[in-house]
């Protein structure tokens, strides 16, 4: 899906230019255009301590992708896609409907540019939504009434959290919210998450310092096991917790990335 440079005149009037926007830096990060100069001035401040900042973004990309493709071929027909940040190519439906076009899709986001763009992209999609939320109030993704048109929660759900909860930090207790978010899915759904990886690398405390102070306000980077609590009480697939572009390569996967050791992934199942 292909976007236009955001008309100033035709925003939501919610939508404060002067802000970064979270799902706005990605978007830049992403080579996108919907992002405005506070986007690109937080993107810059991590750029200058990291220049591989982007490749972040597109290794967390890649695994969403590999991670819909594994679920579809399981006979998942369900994804709730919590955090999905503006539209672009490769999206949860498009690799979805690729093997099966009956798979339902709900994006969410809290920033109302999103919602904007994507509805205006899905006008005539009738099994994808997209929803303004917050993944810090779950009961309303839950409870949205477009979530219950084109959601049965009787059967199993696909929930993608991709580098979000990193933007939590310990006060908000992603654990608990994440706690909240299995406890709404039935026996045999899944959560895949993507999260900036702690894993000794020198250089995360470097870039957290960098999105934290540079006025993005939020991107902390978490161990393997602060990130494993996220699935507690679920069977973790195989590798578990790895770097991103070590969960189930394909010929896609980047090889030798300069950012492998800093974005872990992992995908669970409710038993």
């Amino acid at each position: 899906m292909k976007t236009q440079a955001p008309d100033p005149t035709k925003l939501p009037p919610e939508v404060n230019r002067e802000v970064p926007s979270i799902a706005r830096v990605c978007d830049y990060f992403m080579g996108g255009k919907d992002n405005f100069p506070a986007d690109r001035a937080a993107a810059s401040a991590v750029e200058q301590v990291f220049p591989q900042g982007k490749q972040l973004g597109k290794e967390s990309r890649f695994m969403l992708q590999r991670a819909t493709r594994f679920l579809v071929q399981n006979g998942i027909k369900q994804f709730l896609d919590i955090g999905s940040g503006l539209p672009t190519a490769g999206n949860v439906h498009e690799i979805a409907h690729e093997t099966d076009p009956e798979v339902r899709v709900v994006y969410v986001d809290n920033d109302p540019i999103v919602l904007a763009h994507a509805r205006a992209l899905l006008a005539d999609n009738q099994t994808t939504t997209v929803i303004q939320a917050d993944l810090r109030h779950p009961d309303g993704i839950f409870e949205h009434p477009d979530t219950l048109r084109l959601l049965d929660f009787d059967q199993p759900v696909a929930v993608f959290m991709a580098s979000i909860l990193h933007h939590l930090d310990d006060e908000d207790d992603p654990w608990a919210i994440a706690a909240q978010i299995r406890d709404r899915l039935p026996s045999g759904s899944y959560v895949m998450i993507t999260h900036f990886y702690d894993s000794g690398d020198e250089r995360a405390r470097d870039v957290e310092a960098a999105l934290v102070k540079g006025g993005l306000g939020s991107g902390w980077f978490r161990t393997a096991d602060q990130i494993a609590r996220f699935f507690d009480g679920m069977e973790l697939l195989e590798p578990g917790v790895a770097a991103a572009n070590d969960w189930r390569p394909d010929d896609h996967t980047p090889r030798g990335s300069d950012t492998h050791h800093l974005l872990a992934g992992a995908l669970g199942r409710t038993t």
